[in-house]
């Protein structure tokens, strides 16, 4: 959710074998703790609002981390002086609507499932930077966007062509849809942002400004939702969320991209998907369906087309 950190940032250059060595093992673990966001999240569903889930977490993730960028704090306070709208306006898209979706949607569907169809969100990013960014598509990346179109309305309609024709959707899917379309949103407005601040404290930041935007949902939760009532099951999925599964797995995610350099470290992002498939099997009791596999065969299609393949350069005649 999502839990994903923020991918596309700054290029950082690898600082060399020995970095590498440390900056894989922190990627992987950052994707195994965010997966289990979506397991923790789906047990604790029946119980917990999901903007109170969302609320909590952002506020005690940026809480915990925030001591730890404290050299950086006058930046960060000048930052908010001077473009506080865009701040506030980025965390709300990329950390309360993307995160408040993917925990309502975790009402009415799998874990699994919504980790299937989070993985379209480098596509859907890439569809988004054309219109906002104006940066070229191309052949091999629209093919590429359509084949993971169709994995996706594979996996809403659960494989079913007569929901497809008369728009029957599962509405917990649709939640998840729109936590994807949220955080390619937010990835792109975060390039066309260029904030300037180094990435730790960028999401120290961007989790203050989420967790304000939430808040208001999650007093409207206080006096209309029967589960506001916090309880021993709430108190340890937060706990896990705003601990582990948060501040820690942000502060991962930062050591893998100095390290590894932010488009190595973002790539790994599809590991999360097999290991939510992997923790919901053994923690949840979830299976995956034929129309999972099916929209999966053809994302996976998708983000190969999209990512893997390249145009061929064309060289101009010198003569």
């Amino acid at each position: 959710m999502q839990a994903m950190p923020i991918a596309h940032h700054a290029e950082q250059a690898a600082a060399g074998p020995m970095s590498s060595m440390t900056g894989y093992p922190a990627a992987v673990l950052c994707w195994l703790l965010s997966a289990g966001v979506y397991i923790a999240a789906k047990w604790v569903a029946p119980e917990m609002p999901p903007w109170g889930l969302c609320f909590w977490r952002l506020t005690l993730a940026c809480a915990i981390l925030l001591p730890i960028v404290h050299r950086h704090h006058d930046a960060m306070i000048g930052l908010v002086r001077s473009r506080a709208v865009e701040i506030v306006a980025v965390g709300a898209i990329g950390l309360t609507l993307c995160q408040g979706m993917i925990y309502h949607g975790l009402s009415d569907t799998d874990a699994t499932t919504a980790g299937i169809i989070m993985a379209l969100s480098p596509v859907m990013t890439m569809v988004l930077a054309r219109f906002v960014l104006g940066e070229p598509l191309g052949l091999w990346k629209s093919l590429g966007a359509l084949l993971a179109l169709a994995g996706m309305m594979i996996i809403v309609a659960h494989g079913n062509l007569t929901a497809l024709l008369q728009l029957r959707f599962n509405p917990g899917e649709l939640w998840i849809v729109g936590s994807a379309f949220c955080w390619g949103l937010y990835t792109v407005l975060l390039r066309r942002s260029k904030f300037g601040l180094e990435l730790l404290p960028l999401v120290v930041l961007l989790l203050g400004a989420g967790a304000l935007v939430a808040l208001p949902f999650h007093l409207w939760e206080l006096f209309n939702d029967e589960r506001s009532a916090m309880n021993i099951n709430g108190l340890l999925a937060l706990a896990y969320l705003a601990g582990p599964g948060g501040a820690l797995m942000y502060y991962l995610y930062n050591r893998s991209v100095e390290t590894l350099g932010a488009s190595r470290a973002s790539m790994l992002l599809y590991l999360q998907t097999m290991f939510v498939a992997i923790l919901a099997y053994l923690l949840l009791g979830e299976s995956l369906h034929d129309y999972d596999l099916i929209g999966a065969a053809f994302i996976v299609a998708g983000i190969v087309l999209a990512t893997v393949l390249k145009p061929k350069a064309s060289h101009a005649r010198i003569s």
